[in-house]
């Protein structure tokens, strides 16, 4: 399908997405492998908008990784961790930009696609775990940027203090109308800047945390 990612590439331009590194990278990354097989007929993988991957989850809309990619200012060695693994194909740009990358998802069985299809597609050296993305992934913090691919209703506290400082955090905040936000961490200051109005699917906590109340930024 190298025609259909220049297509999606071409339009990433047309949207003003800045970065030639991050629309270079998504036109190599091969979207549609990262759509479950017994689902990839029903839209068109390289479409402007989200593609179903099952379980109530998507892939976003290409606009949305592109903007996304592009304010984390993802370079080769940089430690990114993201909340909200899908399919793995978010996290496949970042490792195609040289980032490395950490990600989490709750849901074990698209966890297990994103790691079949990561690995076949060049990406192995991507670390995927099953959890709750409401506590990070505290092995391996901290991290030089967080990006979250699903909405909490508050920024998690938890992702706050495992973000290095001096580094920078993106995700969609809000229940309905949600803001996509991005906070900078320099010496225990935050600032959070807010950006674009967005619809993603609700972060989901994991069944411990349930029943109590969950620590918020």
């Amino acid at each position: 399908m190298d025609a259909q990612r220049k297509a999606m590439a071409d339009v990433l331009r047309r949207y003003k997405i800045q970065d030639e590194r991050v629309i270079e990278a998504m036109g190599k990354v091969r979207r549609h492998l990262y759509i479950p097989e017994e689902i990839r007929g029903r839209s068109d993988p390289y479409g402007d908008h989200p593609c179903p991957i099952g379980f109530g989850q998507t892939i976003s809309q290409p606009f949305i990784v592109a903007y996304m990619t592009q304010h984390l200012e993802p370079k080769p060695g940089l430690r990114i961790l993201e909340i909200g693994t899908g399919s793995g194909y978010q996290a496949a740009v970042l490792a195609e930009l040289g980032a490395e990358v950490f990600s989490i998802e709750i849901v074990p069985e698209l966890a297990d696609h994103a790691r079949t299809v990561l690995a076949a597609e060049g990406y192995g050296g991507v670390k995927v775990k099953t959890g709750d993305g409401y506590k990070g992934w505290p092995e391996h913090a901290p991290f030089d940027a967080i990006i979250v691919t699903c909405a909490p209703d508050k920024i998690p506290a938890a992702l706050v203090d495992q973000l290095k400082d001096g580094g920078r955090m993106i995700l969609p905040v809000g229940t309905g109308v949600q803001r996509l936000t991005i906070l900078e961490k320099n010496e225990d200051a935050f600032r959070e800047i807010p950006d674009l109005y967005v619809r993603f699917v609700p972060m989901v906590k994991g069944p411990e945390d349930k029943a109590e109340k969950n620590q918020d930024f």
